[in-house]
């Protein structure tokens, strides 16, 4: 069974269609709406000017009131170099004196006549260039110990700061800060042992354990004399500190060695 829809009739538009009939045609498009602008350009945030060959400050009209300075007024009229040149080195503002960790680290060489004077205010950035320098020895020796020798200088700095003001007492005035320089600083015959025994055959056992007393001895011959002359109180416990350098020392010997 059909059904049948009423189709409406489809008329196209031609040139020889009948006035009569109503014919819907598109519109063209036209522009979206944009309000007027006025003529003259007038706002209330007012112009700032960003010349900046000119000394004369920018626009301070409307009701954000203020003014750009140009660029030469920073530094007094084009003198901002000089306020540069009055700065201090950079190395200086972050404590790191060049010259007077060379000085420190020449008096440990010579371990019969130690420089006392030069270790009297203490810092950290020489013992931490010798730290960098034994790991990097110990790393060309295929030894990766950055954590263990760091962990080593810290846990000597505290047992070497316990035993001297056990031993001192309420005389002794060493501090922490002090005492891991003295340590850090007698590190440097430590890093001349690594550095030798790069050098020295694996199998010449007896050679590498003289050399390693020979190093161990300057070391603690130079952070013991440092710590009691620098400390008081350490005068009568020369013996017992001595001792505790000693072994603190042979440890990182013993780094080298195995």
């Amino acid at each position: 069974m059909t059904k049948d829809f009423a189709v409406p009739p489809v008329i196209f538009p031609s040139a020889g269609s009948p006035a009569g009939v109503n014919v819907q045609q598109r519109r063209a498009p036209t522009a979206p709406y944009q309000p007027p602008r006025p003529s003259s350009v007038s706002s209330s945030i007012p112009f700032m000017s960003f010349d900046i060959g000119s000394a004369a400050a920018s626009t301070p009209a409307g009701p954000f009131g203020g003014t750009i300075a140009s660029s030469s007024s920073f530094g007094g009229g084009g003198g901002g170099s000089a306020s540069f040149e009055d700065e201090e080195p950079l190395l200086d503002e972050l404590g790191i004196h060049p010259d007077q960790i060379w000085k420190k680290t020449r008096s440990i060489l010579n371990p019969f006549r130690i420089n006392q004077t030069v270790h009297k205010d203490s810092d950290l950035s020489g013992p931490i260039f010798l730290y960098l320098a034994l790991c990097l020895f110990q790393l060309l020796a295929g030894k990766i110990q950055f954590g263990v020798i760091l962990g080593w200088v810290v846990v000597s700095s505290i047992f070497l700061y316990i035993v001297f003001n056990m031993l001192a007492g309420r005389n002794g005035n060493l501090n922490l800060h002090t005492c891991t320089s003295l340590v850090g600083y007698s590190l440097l015959p430590v890093v001349i042992l690594s550095a030798v025994s790069l050098f020295v055959p694996q199998g010449a056992g007896p050679v590498r354990f003289v050399l390693a007393s020979a190093f161990v001895l300057w070391a603690t011959r130079a952070c013991s004399n440092l710590v009691v002359s620098l400390a008081d109180g350490g005068e009568e416990h020369r013996g017992l500190i001595s001792y505790a350098c000693f072994l603190i020392y042979t440890l990182f010997s013993l780094l080298v060695i195995f």
